[in-house]
């Protein structure tokens, strides 16, 4: 076994540890239908699918052959009796042949990936019509009131995640970007799910459930979640911020790339 093979076995995937990370992930990080049905749309008629990065699953769509591949044993053990299991492979290689599948997708997987070039070159390869990324643009982090509460957090996001320009280079075609709304009840908890339930991300699940975090000094987060705390119980949060409790939809970074050849 090579030593990527182990790092892989042990639960790691691309820069983030899921052998830590995926042990309660799929508590908090639970497919929201209506983002889902952004993705599947993007997804077009395609009947055959590629999910990279796929995960525990989520977002993959039901009413379609989805092949997923999956780095992370963590992950990969997370996967539901309902639905496929996951290919252990990275996006950098993928084992299949030319042009094989209709679509492609990923899900808050591209800042993940070793090698982005690569992987975004590979999806092509394999890869006949769209490819269909949800991501978040971090030209647009900065919208959302956590930057204020936990700075650190926000900054290794803006440098994990990569430019739409980056994006678009590497899948060449035709390249949208498209916002993507996060319903005030969003089901999947990324950081921005919370921006109207602040006391959310004061839940040590919650924040481990979002990788970013896990980048951030142990120390220093806890004193980002005690000012975060300390700002809900005396009221300066509601009374910045407080009207996001009843907004219905938060437009902040999520974004749908959808590339066709």
């Amino acid at each position: 076994m090579t030593a990527e093979q182990q790092r892989r076995q042990d639960g790691s995937a691309g820069d983030a540890d899921y052998g830590v990370i995926g042990k309660t992930y799929s508590d908090y990080r639970r497919p929201d239908s209506r983002i889902a049905q952004a993705v599947w749309d993007a997804l077009g008629d395609a009947r055959t699918v590629l999910n990279v990065g796929a995960g525990a699953g989520s977002y993959e769509p039901t009413d379609r052959e989805v092949t997923a591949v999956e780095p992370s044993a963590s992950m990969r053990s997370q996967r539901p009796a309902t639905i496929s299991a996951a290919i252990d492979a990275v996006a950098e290689s993928l084992p299949f042949p030319d042009d094989s599948f209709d679509a492609a997708m990923t899900t808050f997987s591209v800042h993940q990936w070793g090698n982005l070039a690569a992987g975004l070159s590979e999806i092509r390869r394999v890869t006949r019509g769209p490819i269909v990324i949800l991501t978040c643009d971090p030209n647009l982090l900065d919208r959302f009131w956590l930057a204020e509460y936990a700075p650190d957090v926000i900054s290794t996001e803006r440098r994990r995640y990569p430019a739409m320009s980056q994006l678009a280079e590497g899948l060449a075609g035709t390249v949208t970007v498209d916002p993507v709304p996060v319903p005030l009840d969003c089901t999947d908890g990324f950081n921005e799910a919370y921006y109207g339930r602040p006391e959310e991300l004061l839940v040590a699940g919650a924040r481990a459930a979002c990788s970013a975090w896990s980048f951030v000094d142990p120390t220093q987060a806890d004193e980002y979640t005690a000012t975060l705390k300390a700002a809900i119980d005396s009221g300066d949060w509601d009374a910045r911020y407080g009207a996001l409790r009843q907004q219905p939809t938060f437009e902040g970074s999520l974004v749908i790339v959808r590339a066709m050849p």
